[in-house]
C-alpha cells in the first residue's frame, strides 16, 4: 500500500469537505441537497481512507483550519462551480492513488475516483456547464 498516495487522497477529502461548507451557504433547494449528499460521501471516504492509513501504521494528514479555494464564491452559480472544482480535485488525487495501490486499496481508489467524476458531472449539469463530462476526470 502507498501511504503517500492515500495521504494525498485524504488531504483532498479534507479540502472537499471544507469547500462544501462554503458552497452550501450559497445554495438552496436541490443544489443544497446535492451538496449535502456530496459532502457526506466525502466524509465517508475520508473516514475509510483514514482507517486504511492507520492500519498500515501511517501518520494521518490533519485537516487544515482553512483552504485556498479554486473558485471565489459569491452566489449560487459560483458555489456550483466550486463544487465542480472540488470534485475534480478529489478525482485527481484518487486517480493518482490508482497507480500506487493494489487489491483492496486500489478498489477504494477506483470507487472514489468514479464517484468524484460522477458527482462533478452532476454539478456541471446543475450549473449548466458544458461539456458535462471530461475525457480525463481530475485533470481540469
Amino acid at each position: 500500500m502507498s501511504v503517500e498516495a492515500l495521504s494525498a487522497a485524504l488531504a483532498a477529502e479534507h479540502a472537499a469537505i471544507f469547500g462544501y461548507g462554503v458552497a452550501g451557504a450559497y445554495l438552496s433547494g436541490d443544489a443544497r441537497n446535492l451538496a449535502r449528499q456530496a459532502e457526506s460521501a466525502h466524509r465517508d471516504r475520508r473516514d475509510a481512507v483514514a482507517l486504511r492509513i492507520e492500519a498500515a501504521g501511517g501518520q494521518l494528514v490533519a485537516a487544515a483550519p482553512a483552504y485556498d479555494l479554486p473558485v471565489q464564491v459569491t452566489d449560487a452559480a459560483s458555489a456550483m462551480r466550486l463544487a465542480t472544482a472540488l470534485e475534480e480535485g478529489a478525482a485527481g488525487a484518487w486517480r493518482d492513488a490508482l497507480g500506487a495501490t493494489v487489491d483492496d486499496e486500489r478498489q477504494l481508489a477506483l470507487d472514489a475516483f468514479i464517484a468524484c467524476a460522477v458527482m462533478a458531472t452532476r454539478w456541471r449539469e446543475a450549473a449548466n456547464i458544458t461539456p458535462l463530462t471530461v475525457t480525463y476526470p481530475g485533470t481540469t
